[in-house]
């Protein structure tokens, strides 16, 4: 028999698991919810400091029960913070825990704090700040973070998926969280490594299973253990709360889970380069091209001055991550082939290697354009930016201001609004909320019709926010096409949407 332990996340306590743990039971599973000390558990003593270790104990003992009384195969469950003290508690007893569950959590690693994995970047500022000694934050006890409002909530999460009454049953029955948990550093032995693993990723909140594989095949070290085979995956359309917005579709990941069935991700193959490292969809003959810092040029024939194209990669793409973006053949593809057609092309690498590097990826890619701008081949006042995937953020200052020399923006199959979980704190890289700035600025904007959905849901917001404004949008579509199809496998209606992707741009440089 299968013995699920479910461990809530901040705020939150046992009543949260109530539809999920009914429909388990319905189908024979033993169902125990843990209730941690000051969040449903027994309320903290007068002068007692709770950190993750209470909420660690809090959990051995359920364990230790189970295991006694039971003898089924555990499976333990964390949501969101809960994942913090049901790793610790399983390194513990790493035999006796079948399988975790990761649902919409992180990824904790040894001598990291569950602060690390708060998603709003200013919030975690604010409590470090406030370090707990004297309070915490504004308006909590010595020692606790007080609950959301009811309008804060998506500072933890995405709340897609939530009811109007489901919003306001989470938030009259949230409790202040303490404070010590998410301070204390998380400490694992790493006996817990041995027991398989299942991520439930919520779609609404983050990342789906297609752009977790996407980071496994940039070679993002922290990633690479997850195309284990003994790690599965599951995706839920939904928000950070999927026990409360759909439980009975938990329910059902949960089961599979416990089975050991789930999508399993590819690991690299060092004999088959990743879809980013395959050629480029057209046959595009070699051009010059001059290396310096940290941008390429690529000539047309012709001393000049010939307008020119500034690419710019996505991301968040490993330091350590070899060959660099400019050298990925969908840049030097496309870099050869505007040259080709008489512009000049730069193809640039900046320093977006994690959710927060968004401001210095900004400094290096202005930086490269005034380069570019400044060398005598190039037509200063005739320049369009290109800008793909995770660069999506980068076009808000270009779009907020567009100078008079920018005469058209590209984004192909971009990211055009922060997901919820990256706690990008800084509204400046919020494209959506940019457009309305854009003025006359043309956009040339590559659909790629089979995108990840959390993705494709930000190009639809910017659209129509677009729309509202009248901001001038040339949308290419690609029916079939997937995110960075320009790699994943020629076809004829790809070609030509980036011959027609690049002749929009040529266009509107020659006007």
């Amino acid at each position: 028999m299968t013995v699920f332990i479910l461990v809530a996340g901040a705020f939150t306590g046992p009543y949260v698991w109530r539809d999920t743990a009914a429909r388990l039971t319905a189908e024979g599973a033993e169902v125990h919810t843990v209730a941690l000390t000051g969040l449903g558990g027994r309320p903290a003593e007068p002068g007692e400091a709770v950190d993750l270790e209470t909420h660690i104990a809090d959990v051995l003992a359920v364990i230790d029960s189970v295991a006694v009384e039971s003898g089924g195969d555990i499976v333990l469950v964390g949501h969101d913070y809960g994942i913090h003290p049901a790793l610790g508690a399983a390194d513990r007893r790493a035999r006796s825990v079948a399988r975790i569950v990761h649902l919409d959590s992180g990824m904790p690693r040894d001598g990291v704090p569950a602060l690390a994995a708060v998603p709003d970047q200013r919030l975690r500022e604010e409590l470090t700040e406030g370090g707990g000694g004297e309070g915490g934050v504004q308006g909590g006890r010595a020692g606790e973070l007080p609950p959301p409002a009811r309008d804060a909530w998506p500072r933890w999460g995405s709340t897609a998926g939530l009811s109007e009454a489901q919003l306001d049953g989470l938030t009259a029955l949230a409790a202040p969280h303490p404070l010590g948990t998410l301070l204390q550093p998380l400490r694992l032995t790493g006996a817990v490594a041995a027991v398989p693993v299942t991520g439930v990723l919520c779609t609404g909140n983050g990342p789906g299973i297609e752009l977790v594989q996407l980071m496994v095949d940039l070679g993002e070290p922290a990633i690479q253990a997850l195309a284990d085979p003994r790690v599965t995956f599951f995706e839920l359309p939904t928000g950070h709360w999927p026990m409360l917005s759909c439980p009975a579709e938990l329910a059902e990941a949960l089961t599979d889970a416990a089975a050991g069935r789930g999508h399993r991700l590819k690991p690299a193959d060092a004999a088959e380069p990743p879809p980013h490292l395959r050629p480029f969809l057209l046959d595009v003959p070699e051009r010059p091209r001059e290396r310096t810092g940290n941008t390429d040029l690529y000539l047309p024939e012709g001393p000049g001055p010939h307008p020119a194209v500034v690419f710019v990669h996505g991301g968040p793409v490993p330091a350590g991550a070899r060959p660099t973006p400019r050298d990925w053949p969908t840049f030097t593809g496309y870099a050869r082939y505007v040259a080709g057609h008489g512009a000049v092309a730069a193809t640039v690498d900046h320093r977006l290697h994690a959710f927060t590097d968004y401001g210095r990826a900004a400094e290096d890619v202005a930086a490269a354009v005034e380069r570019v701008r400044a060398d005598p081949r190039v037509d200063a006042d005739r320049i369009a930016l290109w800008f793909f995937s995770g660069g999506g953020p980068l076009t808000a200052d270009w779009l907020a201001a567009p100078p008079a020399w920018l005469r058209c923006l590209a984004v192909n199959y971009p990211i055009l609004a922060p997901l919820p979980s990256w706690g990008v704190a800084d509204a400046r890289f919020h494209p959506v909320r940019a457009v309305a700035r854009a003025g006359k600025l043309p956009i040339v904007l590559v659909r790629a019709g089979r995108e990840m959905a959390e993705i494709a849901a930000t190009v639809e917001e910017f659209l129509t926010a677009a729309r509202r404004c009248g901001a001038d949008v040339e949308v290419v579509d690609v029916p079939e096409g997937r995110h960075g199809f320009e790699t994943l496998g020629p076809t004829d209606e790809a070609r030509d949407a980036v011959r027609r992707a690049v002749g929009a741009v040529l266009a509107r440089l020659t006007t």
